[in-house]
């Protein structure tokens, strides 16, 4: 069963690439996915998250970690 994720995230944001970044190696052994949240575009999320960007959302369970997080906290989060 695929894991689907959201990372929360805005343009030109380093720690986003990162976390991305994390994403990416992470897919290459589990069956992830994700979808970039552009916070800019939506009034609701900028006030939410724009000062914890990047926030990676487990959609199916509900639970969110904010920045600064490492590839264990994301398998913490995907296990």
């Amino acid at each position: 069963m695929t894991i689907h994720l959201h990372l929360y995230s805005t343009s030109h944001c380093h720690l986003c690439e990162l976390a991305e970044a994390i994403l990416v190696d992470l897919a290459l052994s589990h069956d992830l996915s994700w979808t970039v949240i552009e916070i800019a575009d939506d009034a609701n999320l900028l006030s939410r998250y724009e000062l914890s960007i990047p926030v990676l959302a487990r959609l199916d369970m509900g639970q969110e970690i904010a920045w600064p997080f490492n590839k264990n906290l994301v398998l913490d989060l995907i296990k």
